[in-house]
């Protein structure tokens, strides 16, 4: 069950106190001590949503229950309340859920609360307290006839500002995913007098109160209530947000000293409606809590909640929680980005800024900065601007006659601006037609939409133009925002499978085991949604994820042809989705379109670490620039060659124009941004001409990107590339002759050599920029240009040297995408032609070692049943295939008798290899009969483990073990075949 469904509700938990309340230790104001609680008399006038507030729900999603002649609310009831910071921040009170849900503001219409928006209350208590002189001593409340249920945390704030909501949101999920129970509350949003009293008791018979302060919450009476009590109780712990610790001193918030206290200082115990002595020690008790230091400041809200969840846990003695967060930080610190921060990065300020605004809805910090100082947008006809629900009626009705009253001439973009955050949330874009005629349909639409603060985000992008730099540099820039970052290969064939490799950083398990059903029998559809969906839930908490899909090829998934966004949370969330893609359209939405980099950008990053070139060379980096295309890619390659070689642009240029262009036969829509810039594939020559001048004719760094095209689009191991990259073969054989001899006689030194030689080739590619570094130390990865060059390029023999090296040294829970991608070059999956023809003991030993291991795997780990089991086809009709040319006589091959005998098949001069043959496609049939137990397809299971029994009998008998063990998988087929038959029939 989801924790965030219940541990925020009192019936959650069990209906026993943990501790006895009393006047020394838990104890709380009483309703008519306290100056700032609503009294709670039957007298008492409800508003309209608290008087629809009064039934008790059901279904957990109520708020105030019928209250007895006293004032004390029924047991029964209270056990279903519970409040989200969505909840109380958000919604007025008759809209109270415990689920984090997400709310149209449309739904519920309340006033507003301004910060002294409930000083009738005060005022009413005001005289009380002064002519009592009240000291801080709680006093308890009367809760003699029902017993209360305990919380760990009590989680305290005020306002109203996204960002406020979405850190709270996010530290009560991370609390209640770890097992603390939470209560969160917003007193200032209710004016219902036993709504205020159940908040009381959650405090009471809370271990800690955690608060979390702004500069507003100096003036919020609610506020300066909790901070007296906890730290009365000595369980405050406090969460500076956008604060210090140091700015949070009476002295200076009094005196109006400093920036931030200059506009929001001053005396505020006037608008707490309290004296200035109370006022003074509720923030002086700060003071008291300074051992925890949780200052959650933009730029490092995951640390902040980190370190609150590991200090709440360790001070509740939950130490299983701090190990699980110990051992899950060290992953992610290893593991969460795939490639190291460019410290390098240029540019783009505009794109970062704007993606910002599109997944926040607001921007913050220094973009604020960047994003106001951007041009003004042309017109767009029809441009709508929502408004938020904070705005007025007056503000509301002035942006209505101005889109009806202005419909001529260009018009910038207003952006409104206030002081909490900039409002505007979404825009729809609509572009329509001219009417030709007067007829009824004669004006067409072509809705576009443009959404900001959904969470969603796609920027297209020709190849190499500098799409993946922008998503890591976001991600790097924003990661504190977010828990993690996921990031994801978009490549059709392996999205479904890099999708569900999260499963380790969420702690779920996807595999065939936890999907079944007990209560019947799910297909292999059912199976493979279950397990998206346990990913796609655990993306819907409201702990924020960003989830990034790096070169998304299609929409629709190779391997069912089913939509992506089947496999993404919803959208509105807080975990946010950012796509990079080739496709002029996503999912329906607007793309960010990547420009190319400015003149002033570009020529810094071709002139790398030199910057004094004269005029007429400056002038030869243009003509460059332009001759690339702009592409960040081919930018970046020139730059590394003039810093790397005492070279001038001029040269450089001079031997680009003299290589001779290779002619390919281009073909499909990857290959379109090849086929009109044989410039930058001309720069790519230069780059491997380099590299064999400084190795000789076979450079290890030429032949591993010629080999890097046939893996797959993931961090290459070094040492794997550079073994692909050996046994690529030779034009002379007398040349690999003495190599191989030479190599034989210098054994015990070529481990050391090999170590060299692959660390040199792969630090020559990465300084120029044909590779990029990954964070997993050993590896190295490559731009898809490249890769696609590499294998238009078309070296005899380099895929074959990919798929022995993968197939003797890859690893199956490391490598497992590389495997993939052997599979697809031997087995032609679709309509793709076989790519590599290996002999029958290599085959075998590829289905023995790598097939039958990736396929069990892929079924029971990850519950992607059709890959596995339409690998396990193909592998089986490869093995037919053999068999059949294995049995198949010699002499239609020559075609006449021998004089010596009859011609005899392969199977008869080699039995020994025919047998294994047979065997290991029994092998494969008995497996794929298994699996379909496991799917339901008892009928096709049926047939295929008969045919399995048939090799066995005929080759090891009817008493061997394996066919023993294939007759009782056949007994369990029919009967499980009987019994549907059975059900099914009239």
């Amino acid at each position: 069950m989801d924790l965030g469904e219940d541990s925020g509700r009192l019936g959650s938990l069990p209906t026993t106190t943990s501790r006895t309340m009393s006047s020394s230790s838990s104890a709380f104001f009483s309703a008519n001590q306290s100056p700032f609680f609503s009294p709670r008399s039957s007298t008492c006038q409800l508003s309209e949503s608290a008087r629809f507030d009064v039934q008790c729900d059901s279904t957990n999603l109520s708020a105030d229950p019928p209250s007895s002649s006293s004032g004390i609310p029924d047991p029964k009831c209270l056990a279903n309340v519970g409040f989200a910071v969505s909840d109380v921040s958000l919604m007025p009170a008759a809209c109270v859920s415990s689920d984090f849900p997400k709310f149209d503001h449309s739904s519920c219409t309340y006033g507003h609360l301004h910060d002294n928006g409930f000083s009738g209350i005060i005022e009413k208590h005001r005289r009380h307290m002064r002519s009592h002189d009240m000291m801080f001593s709680p006093v308890p409340i009367s809760l003699s006839s029902y017993q209360q249920s305990s919380y760990d945390v009590y989680i305290g704030l005020h306002g109203r500002k996204p960002s406020l909501l979405r850190f709270t949101n996010w530290l009560r999920a991370e609390l209640e995913v770890q097992g603390l129970s939470c209560f969160v509350s917003d007193r200032a949003r209710f004016r219902n007098s036993r709504k205020h009293g159940r908040i009381e008791r959650a405090m009471d018979v809370s271990s800690f109160g955690v608060l979390i302060l702004t500069k507003k919450s100096f003036r919020n009476p609610y506020t300066i209530e909790e901070l007296r009590f906890f730290s009365s109780k000595k369980n405050l712990v406090p969460i500076y947000f956008d604060l210090n610790m140091g700015d949070c001193l009476v002295r200076d918030i009094v005196e109006k000293r400093g920036e931030l206290w200059e506009k929001h200082g001053g005396e505020l115990w006037i608008s707490y409606g309290g004296l200035e002595k109370e006022w003074k020690e509720a923030v002086n008790g700060l003071v008291r809590a300074d051992a925890w230091k949780l200052e959650a400041l933009e730029g490092c809200w995951r640390d902040c909640i980190l370190r609150a969840v590991t200090h709440l846990a360790m001070r509740l003695g939950r130490r299983s929680v701090v190990d699980r967060l110990t051992k899950w930080r060290e992953k992610v610190d290893k593991e969460e980005f795939p490639f190291p921060r460019n410290e390098n990065f240029i540019g783009r300020k505009k794109e970062l800024s704007e993606l910002e605004f599109i997944l926040f809805g607001d921007i913050s910090g220094e973009s604020e900065r960047d994003y106001f100082e951007l041009k003004a947008r042309s017109k767009r006809k029809h441009l709508t601007i929502g408004w938020s629900k904070s705005r007025s009626l007056e503000e509301r009705r002035r942006e209505c006659n101005w889109e009806n009253g202005s419909r001529k001439g260009k018009e910038p973009v207003i952006w409104k601006e206030s002081e909490k955050e900039i409002e505007m949330q979404s825009t729809e874009r609509q572009r329509y037609q001219r009417p030709r005629s007067s007829g009824r349909n004669s004006r067409r639409k072509r809705p576009a939409k443009f959404i900001y603060g959904k969470g969603i985000a796609c920027v297209m992008g020709d190849s190499g133009i500098g799409k993946t730099e922008l998503l890591l540099e976001f991600a790097y820039r924003y990661h504190q925002r977010y828990k993690m970052v996921l990031w994801i290969g978009g490549e059709s064939r392996y999205i479904r499978q890099n999708y569900l490799n999260l499963w380790s950083f969420l702690d779920v398990d996807v595999g065939v085991e936890n999907c079944i059903d007990k209560r019947r029998m799910k297909s292999f559809e059912e199976q493979e949604e279950a397990a998206i969906s346990r990913v796609r839930k655990e993306l819907m908490r409201n702990i924020p994820f960003l989830v990034v899909i790096d070169n998304l090829e299609s929409e629709k998934d190779w391997w069912d042809q089913k939509f992506v966004m089947d496999l993404l949370p919803r959208f509105g969330g807080e975990t946010h989705i950012l796509i990079s893609t080739r496709l002029p359209r996503v999912m329906n939405l607007e793309p960010l379109k990547l420009s190319y980099l400015s003149g002033v950008e570009a020529m810094s990053l071709m002139q790398g670490s030199i910057k004094d070139y004269p005029i007429a060379e400056i002038d030869v980096l243009r003509v460059i620039e332009e001759k690339v295309g702009r592409l960040t890619l081919g930018l970046a390659i020139v730059g590394a060659i003039l810093s790397e070689l005492p070279i001038n642009p001029s040269r450089l240029l001079d031997t680009i124009n003299r290589l001779p262009s290779r002619d390919f036969s281009w073909s499909g829509r990857e290959a379109h941004s090849l086929r009109k810039n044989t410039f930058l594939l001309q720069l790519f020559e230069v780059c491997f001409s380099i590299f064999d001048h400084a190795d000789g004719p076979r450079s290890l760094a030429t032949r591993m990107v010629q080999v890097s095209g046939w893996f797959a689009p993931a961090a290459i191991p070094v040492s794997l590339l550079a073994l692909a990259a050996h046994k690529i073969p030779e034009k002379h054989k007398g040349t690999r002759f003495w190599r191989k001899l030479l190599c034989s006689l210098t054994c015990g030194f070529s481990s050391c050599y090999s170590k060299r030689f692959e660390s040199e080739a792969s630090s020559m590619l990465l300084r120029f920029n044909l590779a990029r570094s990954s964070t997993k130390e050993g590896y190295i990865h490559f731009n898809e240009v490249i890769r696609m060059y590499a294998r238009r390029r078309g070296v005899t023999g380099v895929s074959h040297a990919m798929v022995q090296a993968v197939v003797s040294h890859a690893s199956l829970s490391h490598h497992s995408e590389h495997i993939w991608a052997v599979c697809f070059l031997l087995f032609g999956f679709g309509n793709d032609p076989t790519v590599v023809e290996l002999r029958v003991s290599e085959l075998l030993y590829i289905v023995k070692e790598v097939i039958l291991p990736l396929a069990i795997r892929t079924f029971m780990v990850f519950s992607r049943c059709s890959a596995a089991l339409e690998l396990l086809r193909l592998c089986t009709d490869a093995l037919e295939a053999a068999d059949q040319a294995f049995v198949t006589p010699v002499e239609k091959w020559l075609d006449k008798s021998l004089c010596w005998g009859p011609i005899r098949t392969n199977a008869q001069l080699n039995p020994c290899l025919w047998q294994e043959l047979a065997l290991t496609r029994a092998t494969m049939l008995e497996t794929r009969a298994k699996l379909m137990l496991r799917g339901g397809q008892f009928d096709i299971g049926d047939d295929l483990i008969r045919k399995a029994i048939f090799i066995r009998n005929s080759i090891s008998g009817e008493d061997h073990p394996d066919t023993v063990s294939a007759r009782e998988t056949l007994s369990k087929l029919t009967r499980l075949l009987a019994n549907v038959q059975a059900h099914t029939s009239p």
